[in-house]
């Protein structure tokens, strides 16, 4: 296991890559790219900015044929530098905020929300 970066990769199952493209760019004002399919199975894929050679996961939007979204037990937190920048986007792209910014003590803060695919995801900052 690689210490200083253990998760190396994380994918959100979607339904509808699209519209989770869109809701992901506008909740992080970003760009995703088509990331080509490394699998035989039916797969589409949209990655997040990253660099696999600096510190944090990268990962992805994946859309395949058998895999459904929400209902899983991964919890994937974004960085951010204040949650409330990115909190304010969600329920505006199609998003709903499941438990609004909250001090978690010396940790910082952190927003859980629901995606436009059912799944919860966690934004994290300092401030």
């Amino acid at each position: 296991m690689n210490t200083k970066r253990p998760i190396v990769w994380f994918e959100i199952y979607v339904d509808d890559i699209e519209r989770a493209t869109k809701f992901y760019e506008t909740i992080f004002d970003v760009t995703l790219e088509g990331l080509p399919n490394p699998t035989e199975d039916e797969l589409q894929m949209m990655t997040f900015p990253g660099d696999m050679n600096a510190y944090g996961a990268n990962g992805a939007l994946v859309k395949a044929q058998d895999v459904k979204a929400g209902g899983n037990s991964t919890l994937v937190y974004f960085g951010s530098a204040d949650c409330i920048t990115e909190e304010l986007r969600i329920e505006k792209a199609g998003g709903r905020i499941f438990r609004p910014k909250m001090a978690i003590g010396e940790y910082g803060f952190i927003t859980l929300f629901m995606d436009t695919e059912g799944n919860m995801i966690g934004l994290h900052s300092m401030e």
